[in-house]
């Protein structure tokens, strides 16, 4: 498993912004695009760059704190 597959990541619509929004709550606040299949790709990448970013400054990353639903 690698380090960003912790992290949650969603892709939904925005009446407000009037497009797709991709979101990591822990990582990021989000990315804008129209097609909701290739921004959860570039949402990928970005949280991939996110956790690089820590790796090559030496820093923690942040604890995972979004969890999806979960079926019991």
């Amino acid at each position: 498993m690698q380090a960003s597959d912790r992290y949650h990541k969603r892709v939904e619509w925005s009446d407000r912004d009037g497009t797709s929004m991709g979101r990591c709550p822990d990582l990021i606040t989000g990315i804008h695009g129209d097609d909701p299949i290739r921004l959860y790709a570039e949402l990928c990448e970005v949280i991939e760059d996110v956790v690089r970013h820590f790796s090559q400054n030496e820093r923690p990353l942040p604890p995972p704190r979004v969890r999806p639903m979960q079926e019991v």
